[in-house]
């Protein structure tokens, strides 16, 4: 009987970690702000410091027409890396899109960093910070406003090093922790950023990436050979080995398989914010358990690669996962009609805000 590979499965075990915490913090930074509410007859003047304007960031949905085309655009620039590899060589786009990464990188970590930064000293700590705030004004109009607190600035030259790093080591001289370093803040930023507007959609985007994911890596060599040629930091790396010794390799896991499916847990865990009100602690029944089917496909992924010895498409496990977890909990709560009706919309969460306020000081 063979013995037990336990570099190998610790390999597994850091990568589910890693992508596991990635969702979970993504998650809790895609939940919107609570807006304080606006008083009548004052204007907002160029020096109020009502709100941080370094969290206020433009935030992309993606509707159900979107979601069709996101396999076919996926497609579409998959296969087109994979013809320019072939017929030009991968050394040439490594170099683009390695300085691409680096400078988007960046501001990645420095936003991430920032983030973080903040959830560790606090809410109330952090406003206590000076606010910085530069402005480019055309007579009374405001064309740009930054207002950045004292640490986000002194933590600038930090986030420059993962990019420095990444981009100027030869290939073979890359640690993994920079790649993941850099892998980590772009999936918790997109998965921040990207939000799908309902849980319709959110089964249209996984479906269609469902077939996408098996046919590229089951029916062509196309997506191994993307993913195994690139040297940029797409994917997340951990080392086949207990004491982290690289000479076995790595295990690897495409940021696709972390965003996707992450998007889909974000939302849902705003719907639990949207159930609970916007009180500040609330149950996140839909949240914990689509967090957790996605920790349990991926789980099943890693499993069927290490039997059968072959590159598996995770969405494969994931996506069914995801969505039969957000049915099952519906059905078992009585609420999936609801759940399949809700759209994710913060403007109407601010009228529903508002007009509750109204009536509560009707009341009085």
């Amino acid at each position: 009987m063979a013995s037990t590979d336990w570099d190998l499965i610790s390999s597994y075990a850091g990568l589910l970690c890693l992508a596991s915490i990635s969702i979970y913090a993504g998650a809790h930074g895609s939940l919107p702000t609570p807006k304080k509410p606006k008083s009548k007859g004052i204007d907002k003047s160029v020096v109020q410091d009502d709100e941080d304007d370094e969290d206020e960031g433009v935030t992309d949905r993606l509707s159900s027409g979107d979601a069709w085309l996101f396999p076919v655009a996926g497609s579409a620039a998959l296969f087109g890396m994979y013809a320019v590899m072939k017929y030009f060589g991968k050394e040439w786009i490594n170099w683009l899109l390695a300085w691409y990464f680096s400078i988007a990188g960046v501001g990645s970590v420095w936003k991430s960093a920032a983030s973080l930064t903040r959830f560790a000293v606090g809410q109330e700590r952090w406003k206590k910070f000076d606010r910085n705030r530069v402005l480019i004004l055309k007579g009374p109009r405001e064309l740009v406003s930054v207002s950045l607190r004292t640490p986000t600035i002194a933590l600038f030259p930090l986030a420059l090093i993962p990019s420095v790093l990444f981009n100027t080591l030869e290939a073979g001289h890359k640690s993994a922790l920079i790649t993941d370093i850099l892998a980590l803040s772009f999936s918790y930023n997109t998965i921040c950023l990207l939000k799908i507007d309902s849980f319709q959609t959110g089964c249209i985007l996984l479906s269609g990436l469902f077939f996408y994911d098996i046919y590229w890596v089951f029916g062509t060599d196309v997506m191994l050979t993307v993913a195994t040629s690139l040297d940029v930091p797409i994917k997340l790396l951990w080392p086949k080995s207990l004491v982290f010794a690289s000479e076995r390799g790595h295990t690897l896991l495409g940021l696709g398989d972390i965003v996707i499916p992450g998007t889909f847990v974000a939302l849902a865990l705003r719907y639990d914010f949207a159930r609970a009100d916007g009180k500040v602690t609330f149950k996140k029944p839909y949240f914990y358990t689509t967090l957790a089917a996605y920790i349990t496909g991926l789980v099943t992924t890693m499993t069927v690669m290490h039997v059968f010895g072959k590159a598996q498409p995770a969405l494969l496990y994931l996506s069914p996962a995801c969505m039969l977890s957000l049915f099952g909990v519906g059905i078992v709560r009585g609420e999936l009609g609801k759940v399949w009706k809700w759209i994710d919309d913060e403007k109407s969460v601010e009228k529903e805000e508002e007009n509750k306020s109204k009536n509560e000081k009707r009341e009085q």
